[in-house]
């Protein structure tokens, strides 16, 4: 695949498009704790005259929120005594796109920042890795990383599906179409739609494929320095979304949709690169293992020992544990193996194609908080000269005496809480504020009585 990303525009460009008329709505988008894009749709013409300079103003709450938008007590940055003021998006010009899905429109991500001191915002999941690119940057690395993301295709449209209380959903299919060409074909023309207008929106594609349960697909990203990845996986999954909405359909990219359904992962794959951008240092012609750098089994040995303490911003959800399930495609045990999907760490590629594959994350993952999760691990690492772990062959569901995945989010934030290295890495404040997030979401969640509740207590309790 080419180096030049198409579908990127420039000022000049934009300025340009919204002369002739081409465009005439620019999204300023914030990614908030969830994952998810908020912000304000702007007149092109008033964006380039009011808000290019400076940005939109966003309600602090947006950083200190749940799912259901509420404004959950605890944060110390957003609360009712400090009045939920505002912070400002400001626009990263570099991420500047047209949205070819949407008519007339054009998009730029944005940061967080604080507009009485011109600081990024702490918490913000942009800032937060964009902290950990420049901790790389400064041992002279550069980082490169790429996400396959992995979801269900659903005949219901959101509506229906809200309307019928997610229950009796129609995936595409009713058998694993993993790697089906046919069964693919079923849904082709929309995939067909996302991979095209992805790549035109400069989020190229590689490829898209059928995945291990009916109506589940992979969609793989080419890969791109840190930032900018993870940058296109918030924007793959948003974009998605919007595309399956325009169709009639949905998509969800929930970590276990429901309990008889496999899985759905998004494997992050990750090499360090010299700081010119031109040579793996993860490979080494003379290197053993499968010619690992003494670099990379390091950071490869920081992934390990950071995994679960650091499980919170890799699975921040309630029902992101729910995915972890032996012989389910999902790791369970955090070892690591070359071209062994049953592991939690595989080792893939050659030549300076050589990288680790996180199979831990799920297609919830925020992709900011994972990504930075795994650069201040690998870092760590290096720094320390870890050793790194024997290679684990065969099955490594049935691993025993190893380091193991958190099995619940309560465990996660336990582990996140009282991790030193994770306020090494992201300060007290970071810490103490997806703490606070997961305890509220755990706290939710254990109130409520579910399905499975009624069904096993009602009669026979």
């Amino acid at each position: 695949m080419s180096e030049h990303t198409t579908g990127l525009l420039t000022l000049d460009e934009l300025e340009r498009l919204v002369a002739g008329g081409e465009i005439d709505t620019v999204i300023n988008a914030l990614c908030d704790m969830q994952g998810r894009l908020m912000g304000k749709r702007v007149r092109a013409d008033f964006f380039l005259e009011h808000v290019r300079a400076h940005g939109t103003h966003f309600c602090t709450y947006l950083l200190g929120t749940d799912m259901e938008m509420t404004t959950p007590g605890g944060y110390r940055l957003m609360n009712w005594e400090t009045g939920y003021g505002d912070w400002v998006a400001r626009p990263d010009f570099a991420t500047l796109r047209r949205i070819p899905w949407l008519e007339g429109t054009a998009l730029v991500l944005a940061d967080a920042v604080d507009e009485e001191t011109g600081e990024l915002v702490p918490v913000a999941p942009r800032t937060i890795l964009r902290r950990q690119v420049e901790r790389a940057a400064a041992m002279g690395f550069r980082v490169m990383m790429a996400s396959e993301l992995e979801f269900y295709l659903l005949k219901d449209s959101f509506d229906e599906a809200y309307e019928k209380g997610y229950r009796g959903l129609r995936p595409y299919g009713w058998y694993n179409e993993d790697y089906h060409l046919f069964q693919g074909t079923k849904a082709e023309p929309i995939y067909r739609q996302i991979r095209n207008l992805m790549t035109a929106a400069g989020i190229p594609i590689e490829f898209s494929k059928g995945e291990a349960a009916a109506g589940q697909h992979e969609i793989n990203i080419h890969y791109a320095e840190a930032l900018e990845s993870a940058d296109r996986a918030v924007l793959f999954k948003h974009g998605v979304k919007e595309i399956a909405y325009l169709n009639g359909v949905a998509v969800t990219f929930m970590a276990k949709p429901h309990h008889t359904w496999t899985g759905s992962s998004s494997h992050i794959h990750l090499s360090i690169w010299d700081s010119a951008g031109q040579r793996n240092l993860f490979y080494e012609a003379d290197g053993q293992p499968y010619h690992m750098s003494k670099l990379m089994q390091h950071a490869l040995a920081g992934l390990i020992a950071h995994a679960r303490e650091l499980s919170l911003f890799v699975a921040s959800n309630v029902n992101s544990y729910k995915r972890y399930a032996v012989a389910s495609w999902a790791p369970v045990n955090v070892v690591w193996g070359r071209d062994n999907r049953t592991c939690g760490y595989r080792i893939v590629g050659h030549g300076q194609s050589l990288r680790v594959e996180s199979r831990i994350p799920g297609a919830d993952a925020n992709p900011y908080l994972a990504y930075a999760a795994m650069i201040a691990a690998a870092l760590d690492g290096i720094e320390r000269e870890l050793p790194l772990p024997p290679e684990y062959r065969g099955n490594a569901y049935e691993a025993r005496d190893v380091v193991r995945v958190p099995r619940t989010l309560a465990e996660a934030m336990e582990e996140f809480a009282r991790s030193e290295f994770a306020r090494r890495a992201f300060g007290d404040l970071v810490v103490e504020h997806y703490v606070n997030m997961a305890r509220v979401e755990q706290e939710t969640f254990d109130a409520v009585v579910t399905d499975w509740e009624l069904y096993r207590y009602f009669e026979r309790g």
